[in-house]
């Protein structure tokens, strides 16, 4: 019976020590950057922010070719629907 006692004491000490040497961790060493989405160009000439929303393009040379309805669409926030 001591026998038994002292051999599961010795395998306890051997696992004890390996769980102290041997990291062991269900988490990533490194933690990966957050993902931060950037507004991808549309059809329309604007772009789509982040949260969906129409983004319109105010560039001076962009604006000259527009015409008073499609801007007046983009003042309102709203994807243009004509040219």
């Amino acid at each position: 019976m001591a026998a038994v006692i002292a051999g599961s004491m010795l395998i306890g000490g051997i696992g004890g020590t390996l769980l102290q040497v041997i990291p062991v961790s269900a988490q990533s060493p490194t933690p990966a950057p957050p993902v931060v989405a950037s507004p991808s160009p549309d059809s329309s000439g604007g772009s789509v922010a982040p949260g969906g929303k129409f983004k319109s393009n105010e560039n001076p040379a962009h604006e000259a070719k527009e015409s008073p309805a499609r801007e007046a669409q983009e003042d309102a926030g709203q994807r243009p629907t004509v040219k």
